[in-house]
């Protein structure tokens, strides 16, 4: 975690860096960094809302590339990866059934909607996740679209929030 004054004086390419593991919308970071030097995190918090707001189908696509399957703890030094790790770290994947249960769901969900399904993991069981999956299957297209990105919203805002402190 950075302080927000610090974040303030790093150079632009530096803070959108920091702000990239976040979530894999570069405009997002760059929009960010260019706001500095933010007056309170209340206020950048703020902002980083608003611009999640107008997030649509093609920042959910983009977002996604950077996300692994719920149960798929993905490997790698990535920034992103290790995140990733952190934020499943509730789902126990020593227990066979609940990993067979989440990889039969990921499969049915990509096969209806065509793409990763997407949930905040942290402070989440794998049983909770796994119950969130098979309601969300039944979603229509739009609802579900919907409901993915609430959930990338929450994510993103979980990571800006242990990225940036006072």
């Amino acid at each position: 975690m950075i302080a927000l004054n610090h974040f303030n004086q790093l150079s632009g390419t530096e803070a959108a860096s920091l702000l990239a593991p976040c979530v894999a919308i570069p405009e997002w970071a760059a929009t960010l960094a260019a706001g500095r030097p933010w007056r309170s995190r209340e206020e950048l918090l703020n902002t980083a809302q608003r611009l999640m707001a107008s997030w649509g189908e093609a920042e959910l696509a983009q977002a996604l590339s950077a996300h692994p399957r719920i149960g798929e703890k993905p490997t790698g030094e990535q920034a992103h990866a290790a995140l990733s790790r952190q934020e499943q770290g509730n789902v126990d994947d020593r227990d066979a059934q609940l990993a067979q249960a989440l990889k039969a769901g990921n499969a049915r969900y990509e096969a209806r909607f065509g793409r990763v399904f997407l949930i905040r993991a942290k402070g989440r069981s794998g049983e909770d996740i796994l119950a969130a999956l098979t309601r969300r299957l039944q979603n229509s297209e739009r609802d579900e679209v919907q409901e993915a990105l609430a959930q990338l919203r929450e994510i993103t805002l979980l990571r800006l929030e242990g990225a940036i402190g006072e």
